[in-house]
């Protein structure tokens, strides 16, 4: 209980420092208040209920509409308007949570784990250019610097080298396991992610990992949902935050569409164009993220988000079944694209990762080198910054503004959209169905756009003015 005290001291004194003016343009040095939000108005927390309330459905529902209706969005609509069918007939319809597959879930789980835990990485030690191993992450809110085990990479070949050997000599299992099981596996994951979000939200309130960087709102739904501490662990290691973002769900990612392309090639004795691509390109992401695990470390997701539902369940449940409809669809409706359209589709996603990687890459090199680089061939400028972390210590930053970074603020997001459209493009244009990630993808990073932004105001004050002065667009040069 005196952990509780020691967050709820630190969250009052932040709030009193917040309203001295700290974050203002008019302060002298800004204060340090980044994160999510102190205090809940009515609108974000009438958001926050609304997906409580709403968000598992709708993973049902595009999940469901594929195993009843071929993926289409209206067809129930339709019928359940017309009396045709009714919610509980389509509930009825829809397969129930078995043993066998919570056993399955629990042995995936656990296997992830392990990786984890257990097996420091040897592969930085190799691959030039990787960096694994123990790693420092940013500063966190309170002043202090984490240190993490970076094995993400290691843990994704392992896992897929067993795949692979289970496909081809073992027979342990079927290629098509994910598939055959999907609706029970979305009852587990619900169970799982409910699960880590509650043990999350009491372990704030009894034991902490560090008070100093937990944020009570005074509202049990925020709370819950967005997180009251900011890194919750276990031990030294297990960190939640990066053990559930990076693993099981995005490990899972490329599993899942090679079990929809091993279901595809059982059904209908071929693999088409668009599968491939959707496995192919989707790859390229996950692998991308671990082979950058290291400077994710210092993303929105690490650096302010704390870890409640949105990322534990969401971890869990939301993306695995939500990323991964293209290829869902795609086993229920196999499209062979053209040569034309298959090659436009390739080179949307291909320039998109390139744009989404080369913008990435430049802010770390940047970072790395303390702006002593070269950024498309020049010396790059940046805007001088000053924040000050909860425990009151001075530091200082740069807000580089060349190369990408001087286009538009977020241009890897605006990459990062033009690839998750291509995964979409990828499916045809029969059913709207698999375009729902490219929506939610949209919505996610315009609003992370400006929540990041509204952060950076709060604790950079006038120096986040000069910033956006200096690139005045965020997504879209001369847009937006």
């Amino acid at each position: 209980m005196d952990q509780i005290a020691v967050a709820m001291e630190a969250t009052q004194r932040r709030q009193k420092l917040s309203s001295n003016g700290g974050a203002s343009e008019t302060t002298e040095e800004p204060a340090g208040q980044w994160g999510r939000a102190w205090e809940v108005d009515w609108f974000s927390l009438s958001a926050v209920i609304l997906l409580l309330c709403t968000a598992p459905f709708l993973v049902f529902f595009f999940v469901m509409v594929c195993d009843q209706y071929q993926c289409s969005v209206s067809q129930p609509l339709v019928e359940l308007y017309s009396g045709e069918a009714t919610l509980r007939s389509i509930w009825d319809k829809a397969p129930s949570f078995t043993w066998t597959t919570a056993q399955i879930y629990t042995v995936w789980v656990s296997f992830q784990v392990v990786l984890y835990m257990c097996v420091p990485d040897i592969t930085h030690k190799f691959l030039p250019g990787y960096a694994g191993g123990v790693q420092d992450g940013a500063r966190t809110p309170a002043g202090l610097i984490n240190k993490y085990e970076i094995n993400g990479l290691q843990s994704w070949l392992i896992t897929h080298a067993l795949w692979y050997a289970n496909a081809q000599y073992f027979h342990w299992f079927s290629p098509t396991i994910i598939f055959d099981n999907w609706i029970p596996l979305l009852w587990c994951t619900n169970l799982l992610g409910y699960a880590v979000s509650t043990f999350a939200f009491v372990k704030a309130y009894l034991f902490p990992t560090n008070a100093e960087d937990c944020k009570f709102t005074g509202n049990v739904f925020y709370n819950y949902m967005m997180g009251i501490e900011f890194n919750p662990r276990i031990g030294k290691w297990f960190d939640f935050k990066l053990f559930f973002n990076g693993r099981p769900g995005i490990v899972a990612w490329t599993l899942i569409n090679l079990s929809y392309a091993a279901k595809q090639q059982e059904l209908y004795g071929y693999v088409t164009n668009s599968m491939i691509l959707v496995n192919v390109l989707q790859a390229i992401y996950v692998l991308d993220f671990f082979w950058n695990e290291a400077w994710y470390l210092k993303t929105i997701d690490i650096c302010h988000d704390h870890f409640g539902w949105y990322l534990g369940w969401g971890d869990c449940v939301w993306l695995p079944f939500l990323y991964t409809l293209q290829g869902l669809y795609l086993v229920y409706n196999p499209v062979q694209l053209s040569t034309a359209h298959a090659a436009a589709v390739l080179l949307l996603g291909l320039v998109g990762y390139y744009i989404f990687r080369s913008t990435n890459h430049q802010k770390d090199l940047f970072r790395r080198t303390e702006g002593k680089c070269s950024i498309w061939g020049k010396k790059p400028t940046f805007i001088e910054c000053a924040y000050r972390s909860g425990d009151g210590g001075l530091h200082h930053s740069k807000l580089m503004t060349s190369g990408f970074w001087g286009v538009a603020r977020h241009l890897n997001y605006t990459g990062d959209l033009m690839g998750s459209l291509a995964y979409c493009a990828a499916c045809g244009f029969g059913h709207i169905h698999p375009y729902f990630y490219i929506v939610y993808m949209t919505i996610l990073l315009v609003h992370r756009c400006v929540r990041d932004e509204h952060r950076c105001s709060s604790k950079y004050g006038k120096d986040w003015k000069r910033y956006t002065d200096a690139v005045p667009y965020r997504l879209l040069p001369g847009i937006f």
